[in-house]
């Protein structure tokens, strides 16, 4: 009848405009996961030429990644803050470029004004970042993975909670790897000695709960952190 012909036109023009925006949206998914590929790969492209600069260090962003990883997962963290801290891990000494050679690859202890250099780091890196939208949501990790938790840190010397949560997690998994990798003026050190340097520093270096969660894995699964140094070993 003409009225279920009207009623049938109404329910097709509705349901076109359905399959129109699910469409639109299954575009618009497609591009957002194009630019994530793209976008993931710019980061690592960049962290591995952070690396490169020193043979020694090679390998240090994906493994402070990976720690940075296994912490945020013993904590339950949510798809996209661990995306987001991840990012920022691999990205977290992009300032170093700003850094000279003579400085950065210095065999030898640096003199206070060359350690006063290194410490600008945080800062040239989040000044970097900050000329591209894409990066603002990690721009506060990079900018402030060496503050610590007693306020004696920099760039900011912020305190406890002032610190972004992301960055105190950077903050402990860029330490660990520093205490671990091979440097020009020593050898890697001892896993056991590590521990008991994150414990001590506890509420003065790092925030408490992510030094315990980091303690936990390295008791329980150290498995894990073996498979990262292997995976991501230093030339």
């Amino acid at each position: 009848t003409p009225d279920d012909e009207d009623l049938l036109i109404a329910i097709a023009s509705s349901a076109g405009i359905s399959l129109e925006n699910a469409q639109l949206f299954e575009r618009q998914r497609k591009l957002l996961e194009e630019q994530k590929v793209v976008l993931d790969s710019f980061i690592e492209t960049l962290a591995t030429s952070i690396d490169a600069r020193d043979k020694i260090t090679s390998g240090h962003s994906s493994r402070v990644k990976m720690y940075s990883s296994l912490i945020a997962q013993e904590f339950g963290m949510e798809k996209n803050d661990l995306y987001i801290l991840e990012k920022a891990a691999a990205l977290h000494d992009i300032g170093k470029i700003g850094i000279p050679d003579s400085i950065l690859l210095k065999p030898s202890k640096l003199s206070d004004d060359e350690y006063s250099q290194i410490k600008n780091h945080p800062a040239i890196g989040a000044h970097i970042l900050g000329s591209a939208d894409i990066f603002k949501d990690i721009i506060p990790i990079v900018k402030h993975h060496h503050e610590k938790y007693d306020g004696t840190g920099y760039p900011g010397m912020l305190k406890g909670e002032e610190i972004p949560y992301l960055a105190r997690i950077a903050a402990v998994a860029d330490t660990f790897d520093a205490m671990t990798s091979r440097r020009s003026y020593r050898g890697p050190i001892d896993i056991e000695h590590v521990k008991d340097e994150i414990k001590r520093c506890e509420g003065t270096q790092f925030d408490p709960q992510v030094a315990e969660a980091f303690l936990e894995i390295l008791n329980n699964n150290y498995e894990k952190i073996q498979e990262i140094q292997n995976k991501y070993v230093s030339e």
